[in-house]
């Protein structure tokens, strides 16, 4: 068995590249990347000439003082000169960024002989892509007067990855995830194999039932900035556009105490909705804790069995007043998901923002997590993604990997460090996984070293351990590397259900685009991290890869991630990918 695993890495090492872009050439594909990412960086110019010269006059209008109490956090309407320079030290200006994230530990190697189940949540988050696309693209627009430094806890990978659409095999009748494994060389260790695990939900048809949607605004003095609260009106109007007479709309507005500003008003009111809306003015403080409690409490009142019930929070995350501790906000939110409500977050903003905050309430609140840095992402969430964003096909996700002792001698997760989960709560239906919306795709990426690798793995020495490797080969007497297990509840359900997927030693093939895509998204995420782990891996080279994909020129997302990648090159060495 080891030698037919050795060979079919062999023939995988030797196999050249099984996909280009010949029909366009490498002058056309840099152009179309350039006008990729000046389109995201126009936002943040525009939005800061217009605050730039509302700030020339409201400093000598009677409103100067009330923009002054608002824009605590506002000091970056001062605009300086543009500049194509991302690199450099921390400037001046950089105390005023506050910004939280929970720190991350980047997951390691794994021995099989102690180790086999790999166990976690599923995440369809995207947050921490939008997040960093914002870091690296906004200072294009205003010079780098304000660039404080990525803060490597602000990148999560499995976030990027999942990011992106790849082509799964669909759902066939009456299955809830169509599920594609692909095995091949990992492209930045010679000694390991990359296993791409892919699921796409079961789509589904308009919802005839209906929603019932709270929208719960921060109105807070920090949600001044034209990337705050003016972002969320923007946002909410895109996807007010999108409900119908079936569905009901709610607003609540919390700053120093919380208001109702709409409540129950048909989705096919869509003038009602958007006064409702645009009336929103940021000041005072923020009073996260009542706001929730406010939104719950109209959520619950307007409850339609069979339907979708969501409160929708908008906000930077920067909870001051009342319950305002991570572990309080858990315990909150968590206490408030009984009820049958989802809880998504849109994030929006810097200088002051709290990812933390925001993935804590997500996280627990059985919801999703976006962060909305520009009108195209606010687009793409709430219009082009609307389904998948409000509609959860399956909760309590989860996926158990188990790996077979006698053909792989280790294995590492690439990213879902924060959905980690103990081995026997796989099976336990009253531990929380992560939600799946309608039609979503979840990416799930590991580094696996074959029996036969020369790849070190750390090991712990045990009198028993050699007797349980050898047990277990008896009943895995087979080609077999390892088993997929997939754990979900149906949105309604407080079972949940199993499905298992093996994956063999004969599966080992070409790299294909998704999975290079896929890869390629991680090795910049590790060299953004300066992981260990990143192996032979660079920026050019993950450029030159990714630019052979044949679908540059039709996707925005990937035409921005190239230009995206001479920025994080940018930050690193201050020059550009070649």
């Amino acid at each position: 068995m080891k030698k037919m695993i050795a060979l079919v890495m062999v023939l995988i090492m030797t196999a050249g590249s099984a996909f280009a872009n010949p029909a366009y050439s490498d002058r056309e594909i840099e152009k179309r990347i350039d006008e990729a990412g000046n389109a995201y960086i126009e936002f943040y110019r525009k939005g800061y000439e217009d605050r730039y010269a509302e700030y020339e006059i409201t400093s000598e209008a009677d409103e100067s003082a009330a923009y002054e109490e608002s824009a605590e956090v506002s000091a970056l309407c001062i605009m300086p000169t543009p500049s194509a320079s991302v690199a450099g030290s921390a400037p001046a200006g950089a105390e005023f960024n506050t910004e939280e994230y929970s720190p991350i530990e980047e997951s390691g190697f794994r021995n099989v002989a102690t180790e086999p189940f790999s166990t976690f949540g599923a995440d369809v988050d995207t947050a921490s892509y939008s997040s960093l696309r914002r870091k690296l693209l906004e200072p294009f627009a205003y010079g780098n007067l304000y660039f404080s430094g990525i803060d490597d806890s602000a990148i999560r990978i499995e976030e990027m990855v999942n990011y992106f659409t790849y082509h799964y095999r669909e759902p066939e009748d009456g299955e809830k995830f169509g599920v594609t494994t692909t095995l091949c060389k990992c492209p930045w260790n010679e000694e390991t194999l990359l296993l791409k695990v892919g699921i796409k939900a079961e789509e589904i048809k308009e919802e005839q039932k209906g929603s019932n949607i709270v929208f719960l605004v921060d109105t807070s003095g920090s949600m001044f900035d034209f990337d705050k609260l003016p972002l969320v009106k923007k946002s909410l109007e895109i996807l007010t556009n999108r409900l119908g007479e079936n569905d009901l709309v709610s607003v609540v507005t919390y700053a120093g105490d919380e208001q109702v500003a709409l409540e129950g008003a048909s989705g096919a009111e869509k003038e009602r909705i958007l006064e409702a809306v645009n009336s929103l003015e940021a000041r005072g403080s923020t009073w996260g804790e009542g706001g929730i409690h406010r939104a719950y409490e109209i959520a619950e009142k307007y409850f339609i069995e069979g339907g979708n019930n969501r409160v929708i929070l908008c906000t930077d995350g920067d909870f001051n007043v009342g319950v305002s501790s991570i572990a309080g906000l858990k315990e909150l939110i968590s206490e408030k998901r009984e009820s049958g409500v989802f809880f998504s977050c849109l994030g929006f903003g810097g200088g002051n923002y709290s990812d933390t905050t925001m993935e804590t309430l997500a996280d627990n609140g059985n919801g999703n997590y976006f962060y909305i840095d520009c009108e195209r992402e606010a687009e793409r969430a709430l219009n082009k993604e609307f389904f998948s964003t409000i509609y959860t096909v399956a909760k309590d996700t989860k996926f158990q990997v188990e790996f077979n002792p006698r053909n792989v001698k280790g294995y590492r997760l690439i990213g879902y460090e924060n959905r980690a989960m103990a081995a026997e709560d796989f099976a336990d239906d009253s531990k929380d996984g992560g939600e799946v919306g309608a039609g979503q795709t979840v990416t799930v990426l590991y580094e696996v070293v074959p029996a036969d690798s020369g790849f070190e793995v750390p090991a712990v020495k045990s009198r028993y351990a050699e007797s349980s490797v050898e047990s277990a080969a008896e009943v895995t007497e087979s080609d077999e590397l390892l088993v997929v297990n997939i754990r979900w509840k149906d949105p309604d359900g407080d079972k949940s259900e199993l499905r298992e997927y093996p994956v063999s030693a004969g599966d080992v093939g070409e790299m294909d685009e998704d999975t290079s895509w896929a890869a390629g998204v991680a090795q910049a995420g590790m060299l953004m991290r300066n992981s260990e782990y990143a192996g032979t891996s660079t920026f050019d080279d993950v450029y030159a890869r990714l630019k052979e994909d044949s679908e540059i020129m039709e996707s925005d997302d990937k035409a921005e991630f190239l230009f995206m990648l001479r920025a994080m090159k940018s930050t690193r060495d201050g020059s550009r990918c070649s």
